[in-house]
């Protein structure tokens, strides 16, 4: 921690980008011991991943963000909703344009602008997708902490690369694992699986570099975070892990992610 807080807010994000990534890396590295994943236990991981995405969003992302408004003499929830809401807008335009194809869907189910780019690439582009408010949001966070925001601690920071961490290693393995089942080598699908992780620590740095060099717009690039995750946690990851019928189980890790969030968030924060 001490090593950590003696650089600036940009390298900050980009080894905390690095660690979400790795942990990516990790997770798609698991199709070197298994070549499917069962949908009870994936949707479980994808629950947890809403979750923990949920809290964050909150906790260390909107919370911050209406304390930064009022510290600054502003109206506290202005930046809060506007923000908000672009981050969701903003999510649902790249949703509609980018290519992209979730788990387990039939190739002629893919979204965005019609293509025929291979599954693979389909795959990646819907984790990659999920990864770009993560990363935004951990260096957005760690520009919180540089404008010195009083519930924006350097281990609140970190508290939240963390749990973006643990839930990216069920996205890795969602990607890497269907691609080995679709009859991809071991190899080429760990390639592909952490390959959707690497768009995290370009999006840390910008956000990171853009609060910043204009500190004015951190409360609003804090609640646009929070607004595309939540948007993809509302758009993708909920209704994802209830396809198959395992509502339950999904719900329940949900209320596990959100709760392992919440306490890495106070208890570091």
């Amino acid at each position: 921690m001490e090593w950590l807080a003696s650089l600036g807010a940009v390298p900050q994000a980009l080894v905390a980008t690095l660690f979400t990534y790795g942990v990516t890396a990790l997770g798609a590295g698991t199709v070197f011991f298994f070549k499917s994943i069962n949908r009870k236990v994936l949707d479980a991981m994808l629950g947890f991943a809403g979750g923990v995405m949920i809290a964050a969003s909150f906790w260390s992302l909107l919370q911050p963000a209406i304390e930064l408004s009022e510290a600054m003499g502003g109206s506290p929830w202005i930046p809060a909703v506007a923000g908000f809401l672009l981050g969701g807008l903003f999510l649902r335009v790249v949703d509609r344009i980018l290519p992209h194809l979730h788990i387990e869907y039939a190739r002629n189910e893919a979204e965005g602008i019609k293509t025929n780019w291979q599954r693979s690439i389909l795959l990646v582009l819907a984790i990659t997708l999920h990864n770009i408010p993560e990363g935004l949001a951990v260096g957005v966070g760690f520009g919180a902490v540089a404008a010195g925001i009083p519930s924006a601690g350097l281990a609140g920071a970190v508290a939240l690369a963390l749990g973006i961490g643990l839930q990216n290693f069920p996205e890795g393995a969602a990607v890497s694992i269907p691609l080995r089942r679709d009859g991809l080598s071991r190899s080429k699908a760990f390639w592909y699986g952490q390959l959707s992780g690497v768009v995290e620590p370009i999006a840390g740095v910008a956000g990171a570099a853009l609060v910043t060099l204009m500190q004015p717009i951190l409360p609003y690039a804090l609640a646009f975070a929070a607004g595309a995750m939540i948007y993809v946690v509302a758009e993708e990851v909920i209704p994802e892990s209830r396809r198959e019928g395992n509502e339950h189980i999904a719900t329940l890790g949900l209320m596990i992610g959100f709760a392992v969030m919440m306490a890495l968030d106070v208890a570091l924060g």
